[in-house]
């Protein structure tokens, strides 16, 4: 009966482990994961050189060629995930991704590892796009090819650990903790921003995000971004932001985005944003409204974005035809973005 048990047990093992080393053998040969977009564009400011689209004035970012045909950027992201484990490394290649990374000799966008605590409880570790925003770099993820100015106002991207719980599909809650300074790979020595999101999703598509960013060097940003697809072809976004404290300069600032799809291919949005730089110090307070058209024109992966877009400041922080300082500013705009 033992030399049975023995053999019923020995046999028990052995289908186990060749079952354990199949599921091995499937998890580490899971694909690695290529996604990404390359993009190019023609703008025109109709002040015949250039206004909006450019940092250096603390502006906006991106699309700062005057009446040329330009490249964006090539985005590409590696992703790979065996059993609890995983990764995403993205790197980024020309003038727009030059603009948003400290370090642009490096290309690197993110560079993060994540691993499942249990099917509720997630950790990640790295370099990561921030909580904070509804637009991001990458052009394939917005709307608009340019941007707002609460995306200009940053931060881009964050270097810490944070921590996710999934409550269930409606709701979940990071929390983490952050290298002092925004947009940068390392911390000089100080790790003292502390990170929040909270995740709802009170109805079918609609999803809404709470966040927040506290750091003495950096400053506070409070930050809420929703979007609601309230019928199949309607869609609402609202970006809403406030910042404080040290860092760069202090702003608030709200963004609508309606968008309706015309049809399967065709879709026409709105973005109406108001923003304003809170006064520091011997600074005055500014403030600046944009309305930007974009239609989104998709063929398979690509997508033919026009654009027009009218700026009006409080003070006079553009320059006309003849380089007088003006209130206004006014482009259009037309890309082309491949999607992978």
């Amino acid at each position: 009966m033992k030399k049975i048990l023995l053999l019923l047990l020995a046999v028990s093992a052995f289908s186990f482990a060749s079952k354990a080393q199949d599921t091995i053998k499937t998890t580490s040969d899971a694909p690695l994961v290529i996604s990404g977009s390359v993009d190019a564009y023609y703008k025109y400011d109709f002040s015949g050189h250039n206004n909006i689209g450019f940092p250096g004035a603390g502006l906006t970012y991106y699309g700062n060629e005057q009446n040329s045909f330009s490249i964006g950027m090539v985005d590409l992201a590696l992703k790979k995930k065996v059993g609890k484990a995983s990764f995403v490394g993205e790197l980024s290649f020309g003038p727009r991704s030059d603009a948003s990374l400290p370090v642009p000799a490096n290309h690197i966008e993110n560079l993060y590892v994540s691993y499942d605590v249990t099917d509720m409880f997630n950790l990640t570790a790295g370099y990561m796009a921030t909580i904070v925003g509804y637009e991001v770099i990458s052009p394939a993820g917005n709307f608009n090819y340019s941007t707002s100015y609460l995306f200009s106002a940053g931060p881009f991207q964050n270097a810490g650990v944070k921590a996710t719980f999934t409550f269930s599909p409606a709701a979940s809650l990071m929390v983490g903790v952050f290298n002092d300074m925004w947009n940068v790979y390392t911390s000089g020595g100080r790790i003292n921003t502390l990170g929040a999101q909270l995740m709802l999703a009170p109805a079918k598509g609609w999803s809404a995000y709470l966040n927040v960013l506290s750091g003495p060097a950096s400053g506070t940003v409070l930050d809420l971004t929703t979007a609601y697809q309230i019928t199949d072809a309607f869609k609402l976004g609202l970006n809403a932001a406030t910042k404080s404290g040290n860092g760069a300069a202090n702003y608030s600032g709200v963004a609508l985005y309606p968008q309706l799809a015309v049809s399967k291919t065709v879709t026409l949005g709105l973005r109406g944003e108001s923003f304003q730089f809170k006064a520091v110090g011997a600074t005055p307070s500014s403030s600046i409204t944009a309305l930007t058209a974009t239609a989104n024109i998709k063929s398979g992966p690509l997508t033919f974005i026009p654009e027009v877009r009218f700026d009006n400041g409080k003070n006079k922080i553009f320059t006309d035809s003849n380089g007088v300082p003006t209130q206004s500013a006014s482009q259009f705009l037309l890309a082309a973005v491949y999607a992978f």
